[in-house]
């Protein structure tokens, strides 16, 4: 198992800015989005898009986790990934005036900067630089969501849950993690019975301390050793994708190339 998720060099010393994708970006290219970029923050259980809405604008998180939950036909939810500052919310608006397929719900307050969906892609269209850190982040997005599909036919929920807290946690500067016991029913797709029994399996091994309203207290070491194997393949599999993939240099495209992110995804956030 892995300590918390490492940062590229590169990226964090990017002193002000908080998004690791934009924090990758030469000056030249974020110059190209910053006057349109507004500082939002929000509130735990905020609902930044609705299923079904369209995705406008674009988020770049700096702080915080997002949830993207997709809503089932019986009424019950269920997260597929988690964002945080590695992330853009709507990146996929660079494809054109899209519906959104889920509902982006804050799990932990935080900060973003929002820029509108048709000043991205005037950026994304000018930018080899914003077309390349798109591109990434959709990779790691998409490589989160099959991860998490397979975890969710596979593991005991006990490991799930697991995996869910190490995620929030790398967002999270504390080891108190303000997630309730409901949040994390929705984020595994279970019903809350299941939640204050998992927890009481967390707290016999050790993973958490405490558990008190509102409230998780983890001891990440032991959670590592109770989550299951996807949390460490995961990351580093991300972790290698964002570090390799950000840090090198892009060659100038002209704006009139192949859209990438087209070329390789047919749909999705």
């Amino acid at each position: 198992m892995t300590a918390r998720s490492p940062e590229s060099v590169a990226t964090v010393q990017r002193a002000g800015i908080g998004n690791r994708l934009l924090a990758a970006l030469p000056p030249a290219d974020l110059a190209l989005l910053t006057p349109h970029l507004q500082k939002v923050s929000f509130e735990p259980d905020a609902v930044l898009v609705r299923s079904g809405d369209e995705l406008d604008p674009v988020y770049f998180p700096h702080s915080g986790a997002v949830a993207f939950m997709l809503d089932m036909p019986d009424g019950q939810t269920v997260a597929t990934t988690l964002m945080g500052r590695e992330g853009a919310l709507g990146s996929f608006s660079v494809l054109g005036p899209s519906l959104s397929s889920v509902t982006a719900v804050a799990r932990v307050a935080g900060t973003a900067s929002q820029i509108s969906a048709a000043k991205f892609r005037a950026a994304y269209a000018r930018s080899a630089a914003i077309r390349n850190v798109v591109q990434v982040h959709v990779g790691a997005l998409m490589l989160q969501l099959q991860h998490v599909a397979a975890c969710n036919a596979l593991h005991l929920v006990d490991g799930r849950m697991a995996r869910w807290l190490l995620q929030l946690h790398d967002r999270v500067p504390d080891d108190l993690l303000p997630v309730t016991q409901e949040a994390l029913a929705q984020l595994l797709g279970v019903r809350r019975t299941t939640v204050t029994l998992t927890m009481s399996k967390l707290r016999a091994a050790g993973a958490v301390p405490s558990d008190r309203r509102g409230f998780v207290e983890i001891d990440r070491a032991r959670l590592e050793r109770v989550a299951c194997d996807c949390y460490a393949f995961m990351q580093r599999k991300i972790d290698r994708m964002y570090c390799e993939a950000l840090s090198a240099p892009q060659p100038a495209l002209a704006p009139s190339q192949e859209n990438p992110i087209a070329a390789s995804n047919g749909s999705g956030r």
